[in-house]
């Protein structure tokens, strides 16, 4: 072939395959949109607090002397508890005037996600509702300078309180800023539909994801700044849905590779390996880069074999390290084997997807060997939500509608903000897409209710029913969902309130309400067949590698759906 025709294929792939999102991340200050307590009202220690609403272009003058007064004595300690209106990943910006004496003055600073947790203790350690300064400090002491700015973070928060340590000294606080750091990548899907609270919910599990999104795609911004598998799985379907394909992804992937050599489990889970798996899946199904399959071609065969060996002859799994599915069943080894069962089985299944597309004949016959083994095992059929997700999703379901109808039985009081995506997918893959919606409604939306602004690492639906929201000074005879709350590894304060499994919903309402599924790797050929339950109109985009698709979908005077698809060249919509 001449090198003028590489040059045009090289060309005509650029165009098909645009770069991939790489992250750039902005800094934005923000400023406090309210003032939610202060220790004085009266004049006497606070003086001057409206000056902190006004806005500050984040740089002290001499000549500027618009400063709130702050000053503490032996029976009264100054303190203001700002709120920035909405959850955000970054930095604390204290902005100090010119004082008589040009002595650094001492104060504590305490971030938080709730009102509750701005306004905690982070010590004694042993107090499970206490909050805590593990990954990233929230509650700390500084010095802060004689007209000069000083930023501390970086951490998770929506809240910050600000206590004046030193006594008998005016302090001039000049401004507090929140320095929000995250990408400035625009959001290529999206959607829109005739119910707003839903809309909310999409925004929502969107933009949890987002603050996510930093050096890797971590758990939690607050407490979990980490590269969890399993958990990653949700925000990957979100990032894919809502940003097309990201660095991000590929980073994070990467890292779980070389921080567990084979035959390590990821984090210790084999379950998160197998998630690390059918990420690969996912990925090269929205985006279809075969380089970069191939790239980790050995090590998804290695740990396809690895899976085969923890199958027994008679199909039984027998996974070894950290048996794990999520929290509210990790006590539960029944519902655990159930749900390792079904998720092998998916896996592998997964793995003879990857095979064909590999042509990769090896690693076809293990999993299709490991597959006929399990086909034979009958399972101890339990009624728990999550095992019963993965048995219809992974099609080890013998009645599926049967599991169904039992995952409605059982409702969102048995569902985590993780495993229920998995449960509200296998609704809508049966049907019950409607059913799902009101779901998802209730459940996710029960958080914003509460105040979120991003979705959380738990939320056991009862609590709910007497729970101030986290944007207040918990009234007294109310539930303090966030210090009382919580459960295992998240414990009260502990509680992550921006964690990206959380954001399920998101890519669940582009697939099933909109419709919109990749049939072929990189979106060649996808699948657009909307559903629309009890709304009158849907419509959104989702990426593909050769630009967005847009759907509107809407019911017409005889409430049939009117669908209008716009595809761009190169991709074959399947109706």
């Amino acid at each position: 072939m001449n090198i003028k025709k590489l040059c045009l294929l090289a060309l005509l792939g650029a165009a098909l395959l645009p770069n991939t999102a790489t992250g750039e991340i902005k800094r934005t200050s923000v400023q406090p949109t309210r003032i939610v307590w202060m220790s004085d009202t009266t004049g006497e220690y606070i003086k001057n607090p409206e000056i902190l609403m006004k806005d500050f272009k984040g740089q002290v003058s001499v000549a500027d002397n618009s400063c709130t007064v702050m000053r503490s004595s032996g029976n009264h300690q100054a303190a203001i508890l700002v709120d920035f209106g909405k959850e955000l990943h970054g930095a604390i910006k204290i902005s100090s005037g010119m004082r008589a004496s040009s002595r650094p003055l001492r104060l504590r600073v305490r971030l938080g996600e709730s009102v509750s947790e701005a306004m905690s203790d982070v010590a004694p350690y042993h107090n499970p509702h206490n909050a805590t300064n593990e990954h990233a400090m929230r509650d700390f002491e500084i010095h802060v300078p004689w007209l000069g700015s000083l930023e501390h973070g970086n951490s998770g928060f929506r809240f910050a309180r600000i206590d004046l340590i030193d006594q008998d000294v005016d302090y001039l606080l000049r401004n507090v800023q929140a320095i929000s750091v995250m990408i400035d990548d625009p959001e290529v899907g999206s959607f829109n539909c005739s119910d707003e609270r839903l809309n909310k919910i999409w925004e929502t599990g969107a933009y949890t994801v987002k603050l996510n999104m930093q050096d890797y795609l971590w758990d939690g911004i607050k407490r979990d700044r980490l590269v969890w598998l399993g958990d990653l799985h949700p925000e990957v379907m979100a990032v894919n849905n809502v940003w097309g394909k990201h660095d991000v992804v590929r980073r994070t992937l990467d890292f779980a590779k070389a921080d567990t050599p084979l035959p390590g489990w990821m984090n210790g889970f084999s379950s998160y390996s197998m998630w690390w798996l059918l990420i690969h899946r996912d990925y090269y199904l929205h985006h279809g880069d075969m380089a970069y399959l191939k790239e980790n071609r050995d090590y998804i065969l290695d740990l396809v074999r690895q899976l085969d060996e923890c199958v027994d002859v008679s199909g039984e799994e027998k996974m070894t390290g950290v048996r794990f599915l999520d929290w509210p069943t990790s006590e539960k080894l029944d519902v655990i084997h159930d749900g390792l069962q079904s998720l092998t089985y998916m896996t592998l299944k997964a793995a003879r997807q990857i095979a064909g597309w590999l042509d990769d004949k090896e690693m076809d016959a293990v999993a299709a060997e490991t597959l006929a083994r399990m086909e034979k095992f009958e399972i101890k059929r339990t009624d728990a939500s999550q095992a019963l997700s993965l048995s219809v999703l992974s099609g080890m379901s013998k009645n599926p509608d049967a599991d169904c109808r039992t995952l409605l039985d059982n409702g969102i009081n048995s569902f985590s903000p993780f495993y229920g995506y998995y449960a509200v997918e296998a609704l809508a893959e049966n049907g019950y897409v409607e059913k799902a919606m009101e779901m998802i409604s209730d459940y996710w939306g029960a958080m914003i209710d509460l105040g979120a602004t991003t979705f959380w690492e738990d939320l056991n639906y009862p609590d709910t029913k007497n729970a101030a929201r986290i944007d207040e000074i918990v009234p007294s005879g109310k539930y303090d969902i966030h210090s009382e709350g919580g459960a295992y590894c998240y414990v009260g304060l502990r509680l992550s309130l921006c964690h990206g499994w959380g954001a399920g919903p998101t890519p669940w309402l582009q697939r099933y309400v909109l419709g919109v599924k990749p049939l072929e790797p990189g979106c060649r050929t996808i699948q657009v067949k909307p559903n629309l339950g009890y709304l009158s109109y849907a419509s959104g985009t989702v990426p593909t590698p050769y630009g967005p698709v847009s759907v509107e979908a809407r019911k017409d005077s005889s409430g049939k759906t009117v669908v209008n698809v716009k595809a761009p060249k190169g991709v074959k919509v399947s109706r």
